[in-house]
């Protein structure tokens, strides 16, 4: 099987909102601020310097992550998701490491994300990728009760 990471393109758009739906609903839920960056993905996103990619496998979006841009010196890493059915193939690490160099790329200095305690795999891998958690604090997500951050 061939996992290939690829930028965004306009025909992604139901797919990202597809995707990071599945994810929420399963896991937490679907608050306005992540319909606010789904369902307008350029103004929240890509027109500030941000991107999106999607793990496609076999040419089919399987997962996706995204780069909020937030500062000249940090991103907001978002909306990480693999679908269910192609968990445990090292999709989202691959989506993650891809995340982290375009951060590198763009010279930032730091990356930060809020999740919740609940969510051990991704904490998991968060933790693998250099993250460590940091006091809550900017919070905008309702149910997120932990941030971290890595420092490149």
């Amino acid at each position: 099987m061939e996992i290939k990471i690829v930028k965004w393109e306009d025909k992604f758009a139901k797919t990202y909102i597809d995707l990071s739906i599945e994810w929420l609903e399963k896991y937490v839920s679907v608050e306005p601020g992540d319909l606010e960056i789904i369902e307008h993905p350029y103004e929240s996103v890509l027109n500030n310097g941000g991107m999106i990619w999607f793990a496609l496998l076999e040419n089919i979006p399987v997962g996706t992550v995204t780069m909020i841009k937030s500062s000249n010196n940090s991103f907001e890493l978002a909306k990480l998701a693999v679908t269910e059915k192609y968990k445990k193939l090292g999709i989202g690490e691959r989506l993650m490491k891809v995340a982290i160099e375009f951060a590198r790329e763009n010279g930032t200095k730091k990356i930060y994300l809020f999740t919740n305690h609940n969510l051990i795999p991704a904490i998991n891998l968060y933790k693998k990728c250099g993250f460590v958690q940091i006091p809550l604090i900017d919070n905008k997500y309702i149910e997120s009760d932990m941030k971290m951050e890595l420092y490149l």
